[in-house]
């Protein structure tokens, strides 16, 4: 699989933008703020509808805009296809697949499949669990789009029971309470229950690609491992791989909802569930974090990744698109050696960069010059002369205050 054309009308900096790619490396070279992460956000957006930068759509808008599109050809075992998405804050987005109607634009994922590694990164090792859960998530619907609707059912469902308990707390009012809990208990226990068995699964098939990726990257042998940390006592996977099947998860959703009550009410939140539950990264006997050092946790970061892009790659018989966002720039360079040696054989690689000799020359390919206002080709590049124009003014903004460009649409 790889991207042939990305076409941008009011994405973040760019008011219009259309740019051919090709198989294997595309490198984007550009100092902070000129817009090249812009780029490989909208591929990003394209294959999860969301951003690895920003939590909503409204800061994807170019400034003074009222939506943004994205449009993609992307080839697949020499066959192309269209993809579209119209983000528009605050209204429903719409999608749509070749030139058919439109579509939800649930319908679009799987249709380009990205893995997709950035700075931000570091979080799923130094940081919080939800980082950690959401990268159990993407990756679990890249492998199976249909999870986007369980997740999707799962956090409304939450969002109602959560509700009902606040309201609890707050009016005292036991009766309305003992009507209704327990309906939302089932609805939230089913959804629940099939969503942890799932990441479980996934965990199971992805273990083992993390481990050997953390010794390519580290070049030692760690011991790195992952592990499920759920919020329900007593589950976990058996000592031969299986994994707790749906009705038992189930069974012990019940059994956290009603151990957990009066909590629940006085805090006004569900506090069991796999809203709840984390991924436990280990190198030898100690977590990764708070143990490991700066580089063990870049390794894991990048392990993780390559992990993912490894799994996808056995489950659907072709490879994903790996997108570098920046990240030579983080990397001794001993890891940028063996991170270039790892993915040369990836059927595209598209990569950002502030400075051009930070890419490893055994990752030479097609460059890309951003910068100014305009996406260029150099001029000893095989495509000398070309150029994409793309909004100056936003531009300026951009390298006067990169603080406040991310805000109105313009990027780093």
């Amino acid at each position: 699989m790889y991207l042939r054309r990305l076409t941008l009308t009011g994405f973040r900096s760019y008011e219009q933008l259309e740019l051919d790619f090709e198989p294997g490396v595309t490198t984007l070279v550009g100092r902070n703020g000129q817009g090249k992460t812009n780029l490989v956000e909208a591929v990003g957006y394209l294959a999860t509808l969301g951003s690895h930068r920003v939590a909503t759509d409204h800061p994807l808008i170019r400034a003074g805009d009222e939506q943004a599109v994205v449009r993609a050809i992307v080839v697949r075992d020499g066959r192309e296809q269209s993809i579209e998405i119209e983000i528009n804050p605050g209204r429903a987005n719409r999608a749509r697949l070749g030139r058919g109607a439109a579509v939800r634009p649930r319908d679009i994922l799987g249709s380009l499949r990205t893995v997709l590694f950035a700075p931000e990164d570091l979080a799923l090792v130094k940081g919080d669990p939800a980082g950690r859960r959401r990268f159990l998530d993407d990756l679990l619907v890249a492998r199976q789009p249909r999870w986007a609707a369980a997740r999707s059912d799962y956090d409304k469902i939450l969002k109602q029971r959560n509700a009902l308990l606040k309201n609890a707390r707050t009016s005292r009012n036991d009766a309305a309470l003992a009507d209704s809990l327990p309906v939302w208990d089932t609805h939230l226990a089913a959804t629940g229950a099939n969503l942890t068995y799932a990441r479980l699964r996934l965990l199971r098939d992805l273990a083992p690609y993390v481990g050997q990726a953390y010794d390519q990257v580290s070049d030692s042998v760690s011991g790195a491992r992952i592990d499920y940390q759920s919020s329900l006592s007593g589950l976990s996977p058996a000592a031969d791989g299986e994994v707790p099947g749906v009705e038992e998860i189930t069974a012990a959703l019940h059994t956290g909802f009603a151990e957990q009550r009066s909590r629940e009410i006085e805090r006004g939140i569900t506090l069991v569930g796999p809203h709840r539950d984390d991924l436990e990264l280990t190198l030898g006997e100690l977590p990764a974090k708070g143990y490991a050092s700066h580089g063990e946790s870049w390794s894991f970061a990048l392990a993780l990744r390559l992990a993912g892009y490894q799994l996808l790659r056995a489950d659907v018989a072709t490879d994903p698109v790996l997108v570098l966002d920046d990240v030579f720039a983080e990397l001794d360079v001993g890891r940028r050696t063996r991170l270039a040696t790892l993915i040369s054989d990836c059927e595209q690689v598209l990569i950002t960069a502030a400075v051009r000799d930070d890419v490893p020359p055994e990752l030479a390919g097609r460059l890309y010059d951003v910068r100014r206002g305009a996406v260029t080709v150099p001029a000893s590049g095989p495509s000398a002369g070309h150029e994409v124009e793309f909004d100056e003014a936003a531009d300026e903004a951009a390298e006067e205050d990169p603080s406040d460009a991310a805000a109105t649409g313009a990027a780093s």
